[in-house]
């Protein structure tokens, strides 16, 4: 009987102190894992600056990189006229953020051909339209050839690499387009008197005689509902102007004097500001 209940005991201590040499070796093994393996595998504490790539071509990245530890990713291509073909525009992480080492830098790469736009047509409009359309289609303005002709300034042929050019041809960004205007001629016309008209009734005799509305300045207090009349034009009214030439208004209230010196008036870039 004594036996039989000594070797319960010892098989109940055994199963105690095996538990407790499992326990143990568990918590050893977590230990281990967690404080040594785990932050030598991940590089724990390890970082590296990111250093600056753009601007750098795609055959130096590899090197470049690669002895700090660190790869790269392309990640997309975009086009840029200011940087040569394959070099880095843009990067992720951004210089000097601070990363694990063996991490991928990804970087946005310059196109080797660049994306193209359909020419604009120019044709019949005017030389400051064409600028201005050209720049919002990314193209530029080349050389002015003038022909003769009774507009000033009108545009009449649009050309590419001395060849003319139809509208809708697809051409690179950035491409520089000719122009061909005319130079206005030896035809005059008078100038429309357009003294007290509002500017939209200035409008169609000045269109109507081939010239081009300019700046126009507003004298005095233009609040209120008080029409808006011109009191003051240049050139002045039946004055002989090239066919194209710029008409200016002085806009006020009816019987507001127009000061002598215009650094005094408020001054707007165009009529469009009228309407905006």
């Amino acid at each position: 009987m004594k036996w039989s209940l000594f070797n319960k005991e010892s098989s109940l201590g055994g199963l105690i102190i095996t538990l407790l040499i499992t326990a143990g070796t568990g918590l050893v093994l977590l230990v281990f894992y967690f404080y040594f393996y785990l932050p030598a595998a991940t590089n724990h504490g390890e970082t590296v600056t990111v250093p600056g790539v753009e601007g750098m071509h795609f055959n130096e990245l590899e090197d470049f990189l690669g002895k700090r530890n660190l790869r790269y990713g392309v990640n997309d291509s975009t086009y840029s006229e200011d940087y040569p073909p394959l070099t880095v525009l843009r990067q992720y992480p951004a210089p000097g953020s601070r990363i694990k080492e063996n991490r991928i830098i990804y970087v946005s790469l310059n196109r080797v051909t660049p994306p193209t736009v359909p020419m604009p047509n120019l044709v019949d409009g005017s030389l400051i339209n064409a600028e201005a359309v050209l720049r919002g289609n990314e193209l530029k303005r080349g050389r002015i050839e003038l022909v003769r002709g009774p507009f000033l300034n009108l545009v009449k042929e649009m050309k590419y690499q001395g060849k003319k050019i139809e509208p809708g041809t697809r051409l690179p960004k950035g491409s520089v387009i000719d122009l061909v205007i005319e130079d206005g001629g030896s035809n005059t016309v008078p100038t429309p008197d357009v003294l007290g008209y509002t500017v939209e009734d200035a409008k169609v005799p000045i269109f109507g005689s081939n010239l081009n509305l300019g700046l126009i300045t507003f004298v005095g207090d233009t609040t209120g509902r008080q029409a808006l009349v011109v009191l003051k034009q240049k050139p002045a009214p039946h004055e002989n102007i090239k066919a194209g030439d710029v008409v200016e208004l002085w806009v006020g209230k009816r019987g507001t004097p127009v000061p002598e010196d215009e650094d005094e008036l408020e001054e707007f870039e165009d009529f469009n500001d009228l309407n905006n």
